[in-house]
């Protein structure tokens, strides 16, 4: 039995990037020897298993035959014959393809280190169009390693566009696309990952919600880069720049949805897209399955981001309406990324990118004078039920109307 370590630790460890998990390759063994050892199999479809003291991840070498339509359309085999190499080339990347042994040896038999040094996201064999869940996950690595200059490969890229072209991408389940889309929200430059999917061909078909922005015009006063589609990437790209929390990082993506169902003959204007929106957040997050809090937040950015651009436009008794709309004072961290997204939609335009936004600073001190004010006092003064909540609002409005006239 010899155990390697593959994968992305052994690539991450090269770029010297953080490696946030290992997995091992177990060759010449078995599952019944691995049980014996105290290992626990934790794998349905081929045999993966935890070992008995790091939990870390080790799976039978295998060899894979495609039998059927999409991403689990395999027939695996995990034999004792099974090769290191034959377990490798059934992997996605060059990159991802490459071992080293328990003595630090390193096995490279598909030049990943050479594609690796060239910044090369490229495929190990045609075997890769079996699998139309890899499309996502190039996009993802792009994402991912975007920033240090990688690409993609053409002939890399000429098959991703044909899985997009062959209907293949329909067999994803919603987990599995929304499991790549979060993790490519985590990624260093997430707006790659929906660029990328776009140019292969594959957004229409995973995202067409937001593929559909592409040419439609926003007003050139306001946005000077003018297209939906690339001002929805500028704004995720600044998300990323903002925060780490992928969360906020999908609101910024959504918050202009409503724009792509804007008649034509109204364009460049788009009136009333902030809550035409919300519709298309809950049917887009219904069919991926996207958990609550993502939905929530990103319906609240959609509604209300173009009320915190025109902050210092508003009533008091506007403002106030906003933050109980968007439940601030109950949720004040879900309201604190509000104001991220909002941000990163100011900024998310061409020569605004490092403007000031000095309408989320205005917010911030109109929900601390709010916050500020006692529902005990209230109580105290004798009002009861219903009119607790009227008088807490009057009052959360006089004070709001005081900041701005202190100010």
């Amino acid at each position: 039995m010899q155990i390697f370590l593959v994968g992305g630790a052994v690539r991450d460890n090269i770029l010297k990037y953080p490696v946030l998990d290992r997995d091992w390759v177990v060759v010449g063994s078995t599952s019944e020897q691995l049980l014996k050892l105290g290992y626990k199999q934790v794998g349905k479809d081929f045999p993966v298993f935890l070992h008995p003291d790091t939990g870390e991840e080790y799976a039978l070498a295998r060899t894979e035959r495609k039998s059927g339509k999409g991403y689990k359309g395999f027939e695996v085999f995990a034999e004792q014959s099974v090769t290191l190499e034959e377990d490798l080339v059934r992997r996605d990347l060059t990159i991802n393809a490459m071992a080293t042994d328990s003595d630090g040896n390193f096995i490279d038999p598909f030049n990943g280190l050479d594609d690796l040094k060239n910044k090369i996201l490229k495929h190990v064999s045609p075997a890769f169009s079996e699998d139309p869940l890899r499309v996502l996950r190039v996009a993802r690595f792009l994402a991912r390693y975007h920033h240090l200059g990688f690409s993609i490969a053409p002939s890399t890229k000429a098959l991703m566009t044909e899985l997009a072209q062959s209907g293949e991408l329909k067999s994803l389940t919603p987990e599995r696309i929304w499991t790549e889309t979060v993790r490519a929200l985590s990624e260093k430059s997430p707006h790659i990952y929906f660029q990328t999917l776009r140019d292969c061909g594959a957004l229409v078909h995973l995202f067409p919600e937001i593929d559909c922005l592409w040419g439609v015009p926003n007003p050139a006063r306001w946005h000077p880069e003018i297209d939906t589609g690339i001002h929805t990437m500028m704004v995720l790209e600044q998300s990323a720049l903002l925060c780490e929390d992928e969360v906020t990082r999908f609101s910024a993506l959504c918050h202009d949805l409503g724009k792509g169902i804007t008649p034509k003959d109204q364009w460049p204007s788009h009136k009333g897209h902030e809550k035409a929106g919300v519709g298309i957040i809950e049917k887009l997050c219904k069919r991926i399955k996207v958990p609550k809090q993502y939905v929530d937040l990103a319906k609240i950015v959609s509604e209300f981001h173009l009320h915190l651009h025109k902050i210092e436009e508003l009533k008091p008794k506007t403002i106030v309406k906003v933050l109980e709309k968007t439940d601030a004072f109950r949720k004040p961290e879900r309201f604190k990324k509000f104001l991220l997204a909002c941000e990163a939609d100011f900024r998310g335009r061409t020569g605004f990118e490092t403007r000031p936004y000095p309408q989320s600073g205005v917010m911030k001190q109109a929900f601390e004078v709010c916050i500020a004010i006692s529902t005990k006092e209230i109580m105290d003064a004798g009002y009861q039920g219903k009119q607790i909540g009227e008088r807490l609002h009057s009052e959360r409005v006089r004070a709001v109307a005081m900041l701005f006239k202190n100010n």
